[in-house]
């Protein structure tokens, strides 16, 4: 691939990829871990888990790299990262940081690199997130892989294999960045696996200089206006999602959606084709340009299957297929499939589902 200074993955039979000599001083793994208001991203745990893989593969440290507004904040945030896997953190400490803004993180990132000369570096694709690593890249002039479904190492050269959708999600195309460090790349929430905490585990933090003055940031913060969170599918850590996708013919259907959703307690989620057509809100997205899901179960409903939606939720613990294509990708992937009219089908799961809960009500 041309961007990134990039190339695919060495094929069977390829030469091996020579790498400057200069990119050995570049050593060890390093997950941003994103925090806003106190409160730390979920994708940065899940980061950790996937960092810690590669690190034990490279045979390097794992470090977190913590910036915030106060000591208290960012040691609490490191305690937490050791338990998932870091073995150090990189700590700033400066009220410049107490709000996200692009020009101090960028500063303060692009100088711990610059400084400590990490090998990879990895961040959630959040809107925080997305926004800080294309700003460190082009700083550092390295190159970023945006929206990875997959991490690996190359054996042959240590580098970072990077995959993700392209081609609007028709393709999956594997990355290497081979002349530049750090290797950046970017891992929507949910597409890895969150790790179990080791609450007894502990690393070593360290403190890094930083300067920068309050008057030399153009931006500043008048006032913070939270999300109305209530208002807002919350898809992304949902147990339970019901989603479905045009082959449930028009807008009124989609209601047997919400109504087998209700009586799950789930989440309600549908396709892109069902999105564009105005049936249900941008926020429930379900794939490639939506949300990455990793629910227990997944019910989708009159969805295809095609790789754009797949990439958002293949790693659900279970997904129930309901099509009345026997051919539709969707079984390729599916852990029950039922072919038949959803129409029909939907309305029966839910009256199922609401005798069995009234039964185990009574019986408690």
């Amino acid at each position: 691939m041309s961007e990134n200074n990039a190339a695919p993955a060495k094929a069977k039979g390829k030469k091996r990829l020579e790498l400057d000599p200069r990119l050995a001083a570049y050593q060890g793994i390093w997950v941003f871990v994103e925090m806003e208001r106190g409160r730390v991203h979920p994708v940065s745990w899940e980061l950790l888990g996937e960092g810690r893989k590669l690190a034990d593969i490279l045979g390097v440290e794992l470090a977190a790299v913590v910036l915030g507004g106060s000591e208290e904040a960012v040691e609490a945030a490191s305690a937490e990262a050791f338990t998932y896997g870091a073995d150090l953190a990189h700590v700033v400490a400066d009220p410049v940081l107490t709000e996200y803004r692009n020009e101090p993180y960028t500063k303060a990132m692009t100088d711990l690199v610059n400084r400590h000369q990490p090998e990879i570096l990895l961040l959630g694709a959040t809107t925080l997130g997305r926004d800080l690593a294309g700003s460190v890249a082009t700083t550092l002039q390295t190159g970023l892989t945006a929206d990875c479904t997959e991490l690996a190492i190359d054996p042959d050269n240590r580098g970072l294999l990077a995959t993700r959708p392209t081609f609007g999600g028709s393709l999956l195309c594997t990355i290497q960045t081979l002349n530049y460090r750090p290797q950046m790349a970017t891992v929507r929430p949910r597409v890895m696996a969150m790790p179990e905490a080791d609450p007894v585990r502990v690393g070593r933090i360290v403190r890094e200089a930083f300067d920068l003055s309050e008057e030399s940031i153009i931006a500043k913060v008048l006032e913070f206006i939270p999300d109305e969170a209530q208002e807002q599918a919350q898809l992304a850590y949902a147990d339970i999602i019901v989603a479905g996708g045009r082959g449930l013919g028009k807008a009124e259907n989609f209601q047997l959606i919400w109504d087998l959703a209700a009586v799950l307690g789930a989440e309600v989620g549908g396709s892109r084709p069902v999105t564009h057509a105005g049936w249900i809100s941008a926020d429930r997205q379900v794939g490639q340009s939506g949300k990455t899901v990793r629910p227990k179960l997944y019910i989708a409903a009159g969805i295809s299957g095609a790789i754009q939606h797949r990439v958002g939720m293949e790693a659900s613990d279970v997904i129930i297929a309901i099509n009345n294509d026997p051919n539709a990708p969707i079984f390729e992937f599916a852990t029950y499939g039922l072919v038949g009219d959803a129409l029909r089908i939907l309305p029966a799961l839910t009256e199922a589902f609401r005798s069995r809960l009234a039964v185990n009500r009574l019986a408690s």
